[in-house]
């Protein structure tokens, strides 16, 4: 296996939850929850490194005092992938380098699930890009526009993404929620892919959906999906949801 690297993009400014990644869970900031997941997960898949990424230097200096390594990056980035793109070039790493993406909001990641997703991208060497989807699990998810929702071809290479409900299903027959699959946000890069990638012109698709996944696949791009082998564990995007985490981990 090549080698393989973690980040972990974190951003002090939200909308929602300002100062997320400080905030206190079960009496440690989130940041730290994550990178310690994220250590444990080093056992299981010989991550050659661990690194957070931030643009924050309180974020910064939180990090620095539970041991991890802190990569600062641009203020100005859009999206995540940027911010990776940039941890790449400055880390000079080659371009066969698997880079799995661990949001820095989301401390009940399964270990397997980035096992996993590092494992595929190495086994399958046309894609660029691996990524990890659950079964949908009632109608209304598959109606929700709030939910990726991601088909695949017989080889596990994405055929689309889309909030929409796809596949339509025409005639009456086959229900067709059982052949999507809910997308769950994390994935593998080669350090290669991903820093061309960044420099790719966005597409119309990618604009209409909001979904950045289409830009990789609209320039030609292969993306494996596989199912995760664990469900993923709440992520924090409010206070509910800080509440929500906090409960379980102190369980």
């Amino acid at each position: 296996m090549p080698k393989t690297v973690l980040v972990i993009p974190s951003r002090y400014a939200s909308t929602r939850l300002p100062g997320k990644p400080l905030r206190l869970l079960a009496g440690k900031p989130m940041i730290q929850h994550v990178y310690e997941r994220a250590k444990d997960a080093r056992v299981e898949v010989g991550f050659d490194e661990i690194i957070i990424a931030t643009d924050d230097e309180r974020i910064q200096k939180e990090c620095e005092i539970f041991g991890a390594e802190v990569c600062m990056t641009s203020t100005s980035h859009e999206t995540g992938s940027d911010r990776l793109a940039e941890v790449v070039k400055l880390n000079g790493w080659a371009d066969d380098t698997i880079v799995v993406n661990l949001q820095g909001d989301e401390p009940l990641t399964p270990i397997n699930n980035l096992k996993q997703v590092a494992i595929n991208l190495a086994n399958n060497p046309e894609a660029s890009i691996a990524t990890l989807a659950t079964p949908l699990s009632s109608e209304a998810e598959y109606k929700d526009p709030n939910v990726v929702k991601v088909v695949s071809d017989k080889n596990g290479m994405a055929l689309y993404f889309s909030r929409a409900s796809i596949p339509f299903q025409r005639d009456e027959g086959l229900p067709a929620n059982k052949f999507a699959l809910r997308h769950i946000g994390i994935y593998a890069y080669r350090a290669g892919y991903l820093t061309s990638f960044t420099d790719m012109e966005p597409c119309q698709i990618e604009q209409l959906e909001k979904l950045e996944q289409l830009r990789a696949m609209w320039h030609g791009a292969k993306i494996h999906v596989a199912v995760a082998k664990e469900v993923p564990g709440h992520g924090v995007d409010t206070e509910e949801d800080l509440l929500a985490v906090e409960k379980i981990l102190l369980k």
